[in-house]
């Protein structure tokens, strides 16, 4: 059997989500809440907040079973970890080859359109790529080194990457 890059993918996402969601919960209210020094729009509280919620958005599009949170207000990171944990592995669980056969026909959005499911897959691995690395600015620009949580960081961390040896 052949490796299933698409699960590898949503892996990575999971992890890399994790590992920001991490960073930014151990930041006082004051640096959560800071207006960015950047183009981005939005703290970083509310950029957590857009992230996770959207990633549930988008599994139950594309599972129609992921109830959706409905926080009248940023949640507390503990909420954050449960609902980015929750619905990485949904998407992870989706990924792979038993699961994926499911996604044959077109899903309808809330707006009514019809989407093709590697739509939405693309648009939930790009959105949460467009956040992080938002968020990752907003921390350089106060001063706080953002994690490294990019594809060489995250094939370490999974032991796929072996050191030339010496």
């Amino acid at each position: 059997m052949t490796e299933n890059y698409l699960e590898r993918l949503f892996a990575h996402n999971h992890w890399a989500n994790q590992q920001i969601i991490e960073a930014c919960s151990n930041l006082d209210a004051r640096l959560l809440d800071a207006d960015p020094k950047s183009a981005t729009r939005g703290s970083i509280r509310i950029t957590l907040w857009h992230l996770v919620a959207a990633q549930q958005n988008y599994l139950s599009l594309l599972t129609g079973s992921v109830p959706r949170s409905s926080w009248q207000a940023a949640p507390d990171f503990d909420q954050l970890q449960k609902a980015a944990t929750m619905t990485g592995e949904g998407l992870i669980a989706l990924a792979r080859e038993e699961q994926a056969e499911a996604l044959k026909e077109k899903l309808q959005t809330r707006d009514g359109d019809l989407v093709s499911p590697w739509v939405v897959i693309v648009q939930a691995i790009n959105h949460a790529t467009e956040h992080r690395e938002q968020i990752k600015s907003m921390l350089s620009s106060l001063g706080v080194t953002p994690p490294n949580i990019d594809g060489w960081a995250y094939g370490e961390a999974a032991g796929a990457i072996t050191p030339k040896p010496t």
